[in-house]
């Protein structure tokens, strides 16, 4: 049982590291380079990309992002003002929960990764 349960583990991770890795920067670029949490998002997926990070903490990262980068969710993000507070809700309380994790130069990365996007230069 604990096999099967650690297998499940493994592929849910694996899909929301693929989920997030294709999508994110999409994402970001049309909507989220705009939003509020946009810079602690953006240090999340630097955190989660981050081998020193532990493989448990990189997990949590990648399935709050899948919710952030994922078309489904519990409000969608088309709706003004309340499209994105349910994915901020979850990225916020990953990174409470995480926010030991999450190291300057992550804060670093994400800061300067933002700026090119808004400046419309590739991250």
């Amino acid at each position: 049982m604990a096999a099967a349960s650690q297998e499940f583990d493994n592929r849910s991770y694996a899909s929301d590291k693929r989920q997030v890795k294709s999508g994110f920067w999409r994402k970001l670029g049309s909507v989220g380079a705009r939003l509020p949490f946009a810079e602690d998002a953006t240090a999340a997926y630097y955190c989660a990309l981050d081998r020193a990070t532990p493989l448990r903490v990189r997990a949590l990262l990648f399935g709050a992002l899948a919710y952030f980068v994922l078309p489904l969710d519990t409000i969608p993000d088309v709706l003004p003002a309340l499209g994105f507070t349910d994915d901020a809700a979850v990225i916020a309380t990953a990174l409470n929960l995480l926010a030991a994790h999450i190291r300057p130069e992550h804060r670093e990365a994400a800061r300067g990764a933002l700026e090119r996007l808004r400046a419309g230069k590739a991250r």
